[in-house]
Order: C-alpha cells, then structure tokens, then sequence
C-alpha cells in the first residue's frame, strides 16, 4: 500500500511540474509573440483565413458525398434509366421511364421487391385554412413511404397514398397551409386546371434532409395522376412514350440484377419487340435499360432527368484539391513568417546559451510559440468559417450547416491539422536557432537566411498554387460567359414567358395574342405545350427511320412557333393554320435528326415520311420543312434529334412573346392588366427566356465563383508569405542596406536589390503552373460540346498580374528598410 501511494504522489508531483513548464514555455511564447505584433497578428490571420476556406469546403464536399444514405434501404434501391447509344458514338442517359415500366419489373423479376412511380414536381395553386398560396405537387405509388425513409411524423408508411385523393405534407407546409403541424384529416382544395378539388391529408412527414436527392412538399397518389389525366390514362400500357416521371425499384437482398445487363436487355425486348427485329437486321443495340443506385444519383451528372441537380465528382474532388492548396499556401505561409518572426531572435539565443539554457529547452520554447499560433489560428478560423458561412451558402447554393455534431469528422481533422501545423512550423526555426554557437552569434557571424532553397521552394509552390487557381478562374468564367453569350439558334433576347398554370391555357393563349396584336412593341405572340430553359421539361417519342427505331425530342407548338421564335429554315416551308394536314401529320425537323436518322441533305428530306410509334399505333409522319439546329440543352451536350407538330387541339404550357426591343414595361403592364380580368384568382407568373437559359449554367457560375474566391484568397495568403520572407531579407541584410546607402545607393535601388531575387520565384512558379494549369482547364472543357479555346494571352496576363502584385508586397516592405536612416543600421558596427 505504501508503495502505491508513494507512486501517487510521485505522478502527481510529475504532472504538476508537467503543468508548470507547459505554463511557463506558454507565458514566454505570449511574451515574445507580443514583441512582433505585425507579423504576429498577420501569421494568425493568414492561417485562421485558410483554416476557415478549408473547413467550408470540406462541410461542402462532406454534404455532396453524404447525399440519400440516410435511408434505411438505401443499398438496396436502385432507379430505373435508360440509355441510348447516338449515331456519333455518344451515349445518353435518363431517368424517365416509360409509363409500365415499374410495375413490369415488379412482375417480371421475382427479386424487385417493389416499384415506385415518382412525377415531377409542378406548381399547384391550393387553399387550405391560411388562405390559397402556390406549392409543389408530385404524386408517387403507395409504396413510396416504406421504400424510401422519409420519417412521418402522423400517419404509418404503409398507409398513407392508398386512397387516390390521399396526400402527405411536410411539417413546414403543413404549417404554411394549417398554422399547425397537427394535420392529418384536413382537406386542401388544389387547383387543375380551372376547378379546385378536395384532396384529404393522410400524413404529415418531417421536413426533409438537405442532402435528399428525392424531393417533395406535396406528395399524392400516382393513382389521382392517372385518373385525372387523360393522356396517362391512355398511355399506363404504352411502352414508347415517357412523361419524365422516375421509376425506383426496391431490390430482394442478394438481388444481382442490377449488375445484370443480358436480363435487363431480355427485358425490354419483351416489351419492345420492335427493337429486337431492329437488333436481328442490323446487330446494334440501341437502347437499355440499367438500374442506377440510390446512393450514386447525385454524383452522376451523365444521366438527366427531374430532381435535385447532381454533382460532377471530378468537381468535388477539384474543389478538395483546392481546399488542401489553400490550407498548403497558408501553412507555407504560418512557417515562413515564423522563420521572419524567429529571425532576429539570434542574439537572444546566444544570450540564453550562454547562461545555460539547453537545446532541447529552446527547441521546445520555439515549437511552444508555433503551436500557440496555431492554436489561436485554428479557434479564430471556426469562428470565421461560420461568420462565412451564409455567404458560402449564397455562393454554393446550398443550405450548409457548420456543425461538428452533424460533421464529427471535422473534430478530429481540426486537431490533427493544428498540431500538424504549429509543429511543421515551429520546427524549422527551432532547429537551427538552437544549433547555434554562442560565440558565433554574439560575434555577428550567423545570419538566417531568407532565399535558402527552403524558403524559394516555399514561395515558389505558393505562387505555383495561386497562378494555378487564378488561370483556372479566368478559363471557367471565359467558358461561362461563351455560354450565355453563344448564338443559341433562336431568339432569346427581349422575348418575356408566361406559364399559364391553374387557368384555360388554350382560351388564354387566343385571347392574350388578340390583346396584344395592336402592340407596337410586340413583334410576335406564340405559344408551346413544353418550355424551353433549366427545369421546363422535354417530351420524348420514338420514331422508327429507314427500319430504325430511334428517340426523337417532340416540341407540339403553335402554327406560328418557328417564325416568332427566329428558327431558321433550311428547306420547304412552316407550318400553316390553312393546311389541314399541318395538325394531322405534317412536322418540321432539325437538321440533326435529318443528318442522323435519314442520311441526306435537308432538301432531299422534305416530302419524306417516316413511322411514329408514341402513341402505341403507326402513325406516318410528313416532312414539311428542316430548321437549322437550335440549343435547346445545356451546352455540354451537342443537339438531340428534334421535330416540332401542331396539335389539333393545343393546350400550352408557355407563352412566348417577342418584343422589338426597348423598355418592356408598357407591354409588361398590359399582360398584367389582361391577367388580372382573365384570371384575377391567379397570380401571374413570368420571367425572361434568356434568364431561363442562363439558368442551365447556373452550376458552372457556382463553381466559377466559388473557384474566383479560392484563387483570390491564395493570392492574398502567398503576399503574406513573400510579405515576411521581405522582411526576414530585410532583417538579414540590414546592414548591407545601411552601408548601400551611405555610399549613395538610392531608395529605388534598395528596392530592386531586394526585390529581384523574389520575383525570379513568381516567373520559375508561373513557368511551373501555366503547363499545368493547360492540361487541367483542358480536361474539364471537354464535358462541353461547345467551348472556348485556351489562348496564350491567359497565362501571360495572369503571370504579369502575379508578378505586379508580388512587386508591390515586397517593395512596400523593400521601400521601408532603404528609407531607415543608414546611422541605425550600422549603429552596432
């Protein structure tokens, strides 16, 4: 017992002298940093500054990797797409499936466990107890709610959605609708098309995460969808044409179809017997499906459909890389600027030597001070990063949380990267200040040098980083910009959209087109049942050319569509409201699908017909005109084979008016004073097309932005470094600089000697990131069909802008010794 006790005490008497020496390295390291202010506080806000951009965008990525696994079954969903194999080698995906697809797999493969049909969401105008207001309305199978884990908060899984008027609410529109989140059993009247009607709120489901690839605020039965609607009633049967909704099919454990791409494919030529005749003539395959899982829809950008917008990996990944740069450049910059604070501290370490200090003790003063800054560095940047937080979440456009509860992996990275840091830092100067022999320096003799190898390297990798970035910026935004500013192919400009939802479209349309046709302003006045920009949907169709059968973009517009919209054709002629024909059979075509899937010039192809297999019967179609290819899509992908038919009766999703161009405000105020007569229950919704356009880019802008800011910091961070490095130079060659001038040296010579040596480093690091910044910027615009080529001129005038301001940083610093009166600086002579 003794014995254990005396152990005790002598622990306890170890840990206490621990405690001390660890308080007094600390209040030497307060003490001495307090005597470099400057560089103190410019050491601290340099690394704080990279701590914060690296924390933001390390919660950024952490949330785009985290997307859908939640979900309890989330290994085992999987979403049916499909792909299709262009003429040109191209393959494209989607996700909209084809109306009987869900429930043919459900029967037809005994390990699809379920089959859930998910519409795209639309606006709904709707009245609950707080009045009518406009929400989004998808509809989806009953199943959805035990397939997918989206928690209710009223209502079990496995009822709610089994009657056809059932809907499920989220808890913040439950309230929005309500007041309350207790609303189970309240009726919402929801508009389609003119009348209002009553539909009974079976659950109410919990707001949903953010990171949740499958969306809704109004979820109904995709039973209501297919009684309320004709067209889908018609089609539930018809393999061969889509309304964009997602089909997801919950697999059997050990289910191995999805990696199955001979049964998938035996599949849907049972389903499509045309295309097996197809595959027996010529031995192409020229559409699949596969089964896309749950927990890859957000980072695959290749396959389109409705939905959250996904992420391209390689740009997580770039963006980490750019993260890990910044926190390099400010940790480059923490070590040199402790070399530049530890420079001058020569003397001080002699003095210590000589009175008896020991290596180990000044080694573990110095790495004391560096992990102290560090310390402060890292508090600060949390703070930082969540006072910049809302500005991140403005630039990413997303709704991040700095939480180290919901990210615990940043706790322990934090604190890695601290002692890392401080210790990386601290070591430099501590092992060479304290291997210094007294004599040598109380004697003068040593000189810390700021342009060894080790210093250069670190200011070149610096600027090699920053150039890097700042090249990257400048490509990104050019591409962006090529984008909004490219010759689409039809008139965007000055043309205003109406959507006219929750009225009679048709009725609207003549009527808005009467009003406006006395308008000066208007140039035109035409209408569409598919719009056209980001979120505005397509319709696909298959045809079969020549014995081929192929999908083909389907636009059903009005008589006047080409012309009003700027198309321009290539051969016969548009379509006229005279010419029965031109609402039965007649279609105009691009050029791309008259080059793809005819095989001839645009005048050879008018006259020719071909089989339309939409709707489930042979119908033929004529070839009245082609038009010049037009964007439709973004532009990293190339024009999809298209054809535009006048409907016999057509029932418009947009409006598109065209004006001549000026102030568009008189024409604005007479489509709203027609409106509010027409329809004074409806709000009026418009916008610009060549904002909705704009709109398919808006993900490239982010990225641009968010690029734009990294490069700018990483600028900043390395002048700091060369900002202390300046003055670690100006330290060791004080004297040099006071000699100089007493035998004449002006100030502006002082300036170029210090500086020239610097500015080699941003030439060697602007020769080192051009090259590599080519081969990068390169790689990333081959995702576009269309884009910007890299000039010259970028690298040049980044180099030359890099070059300006590393000037500027060490010649303020370079102006300041060589104006300090020489008597100083040789004062110790």
């Amino acid at each position: 017992m003794p014995i254990f006790y005396e152990c005790g005490i002598s622990f306890a008497a170890i840990l206490v002298k621990l405690l001390h020496m660890l308080r007094h390295y600390f209040r030497i390291a307060i003490r001495n940093l307090g005597r470099h202010k400057v560089l103190t506080v410019i050491n601290i806000l340099g690394l704080s500054l990279g701590l914060a951009c690296f924390c933001l965008i390390l919660v950024f990525a952490v949330n785009e990797f985290s997307y859908d696994n939640w979900h309890v079954k989330a290994g085992r969903i999987y979403r049916v797409d499909e792909t299709f194999v262009r003429k040109d080698g191209q393959t494209v995906g989607t996700s909209g499936g084809n109306m009987p697809v869900g429930p043919a797999f459900k029967q037809d493969f005994p390990d699809v466990e379920d089959a859930v049909r998910i519409s795209a969401s639309d606006e709904k105008l709707m009245k609950g107890n707080n009045g009518t207001m406009r929400l989004d309305m998808s509809f989806a199978d009953p199943g959805f709610f035990t397939m997918f884990s989206f928690p209710l908060l009223s209502g079990a899984p496995a009822q709610v959605l089994l009657d056809p008027h059932d809907i499920v609410v989220t808890r913040s529109k439950a309230i929005q609708l309500f007041g309350t989140a207790d609303a189970v059993g309240k009726t919402v009247q929801v508009k389609f098309d003119t009348i209002y009607r009553p539909f009974r709120v079976s659950g109410v489901a919990a707001d949903l995460p953010k990171n949740s690839s499958v969306t809704f605020d109004i979820m109904g039965s995709f039973d209501y969808l297919l009684l309320s609607d004709s067209n889908r009633f018609q089609d539930v049967n018809k393999w061969h044409r889509t309304y964009g909704d997602m089909t997801w099919l919950l697999l059997k454990p050990g289910s191995s179809l999805m990696g199955d791409s001979n049964r998938l494919l035996q599949f849907r030529w049972k389903h499509m017997p045309d295309e097996l005749d197809m595959y027996h003539k010529d031995k192409k395959i020229m559409a699949r499906y596969t089964l896309q899982p749950l927990l890859q829809v957000h980072t695959d950008p290749n396959i389109l459909g409705p939905g959250v917008e996904p992420t391209d990996p390689a740009n997580i990944w770039i963006l980490l890389g750019i993260a890990a740069g910044i926190l390099l450049i400010a940790s480059i910059n923490f070590t040199t600027l402790a070399i530049a604070r530890s420079a001058s501290r020569a003397v001080e370490v002699g003095v210590r030597k000589v009175l008896g200090g020991h290596r180990s003790q000044l080694v573990r003063q110095f790495l004391a001070e560096s992990v102290l800054l560090s310390v402060i560095s890292t508090i600060l940047g949390c703070l930082l990063a969540l006072t910049l937080l809302p500005w991140f979440n403005e630039l990413s456009g997303k709704q991040l949380d700095f939480s180290f509860v919901e990210h615990p992996q940043l706790v322990w990275m934090l604190v890695g990267l601290t002692l890392l840091v401080g210790l990386l830092a601290g070591c430099y100067p501590a092992l060479v200040l304290s291997g210094f022999r007294p004599v040598d320096v109380l004697k003068s003799r040593i000189r810390l040098g700021g342009s060894n190898y080790f210093t250069r390297s670190l200011v070149t990798l610096q600027f090699v980083l920053s150039i890097g970035l700042i090249i990257g910026t400048v490509i990104i935004l050019r591409q962006v910009s090529f984008m909004r500013n490219k010759d689409l192919g039809l008139i965007k400009e000055n043309t205003v959209v109406v959507l006219p939802r929750d009225i009679d479209a048709a009725k609207g349309y003549e009527l808005l087109r009467q009003k406006l046709a006395s308008d000066p302003q208007v140039a035109g006045v035409t209408a569409s049942e598919l719009g056209l920009g980001e979120g505005r949907g397509m319709m696909n169709d298959m045809y079969m050319f020549n014995g081929v059968v192929s999908s083909v973009i389907v636009y059903p517009v009005a008589t006047n569509f080409l012309s009003v919209m700027g198309l321009h054709l290539l051969a016969g002629r548009a379509f006229d409201p005279t010419i029965t024909s031109d609402t039965v059979s007649n279609v105009v075509v691009n050029e791309t699908l008259v080059s793809n899937y005819l095989g001839v010039t645009p005048a050879e192809a008018v006259g020719k017909q071909f089989k339309g297999l939409g709707g489930g019967v042979e119908q033929y179609k004529t070839i009245i005109g082609v038009v010049r290819d037009f964007n439709f899509e973004r532009l990293n992908r190339t024009v999809r084979p298209q054809l535009f038919y006048v409907p016999a009766q057509l029932n418009p999703r947009d409006y598109f008016i065209h004006l001549r161009g000026g102030d568009p405000t008189a024409t604005l105020r007479t489509i709203s004073a027609f409106w509010k007569g027409f329809a004074p229950d409806v709000p009026l919704r418009t916008s610009f097309l060549d904002e909705d356009l704009d709109r398919f880019y808006k993900s490239e802008m982010r990225w641009g932005n968010i690029i734009a800011a990294a490069g700018g910091i990483s600028i900043f961070l390395a002048c700091m470094g060369l900002f202390g490095l300046a003055a670690l130079a100006a330290i060791n060659r004080i004297k040099e600089i006071g000699i100089r001038r007493v035998l004449g040296a002006s100030g502006f010579e002082i300036v170029g000697l210090l500086t020239g040596d610097f500015l080699r480093l941003v030439v060697v690091a602007s020769l080192i990131a051009s090259p590599l910044a080519w081969y990068i910027m390169n790689k990333w615009l081959q995702h576009f069909a269309y884009r910007i080529d890299v000039d010259g001129w970028v690298f040049a005038l980044v180099a030359l802008v890099a070059l300006a301001i590393a000037y500027i940083t060490i010649g303020v610093q370079a102006w300041r010794a060589a104006r300090i009166n020489p008597m100083e600086n040789l004062r110790t002579e």
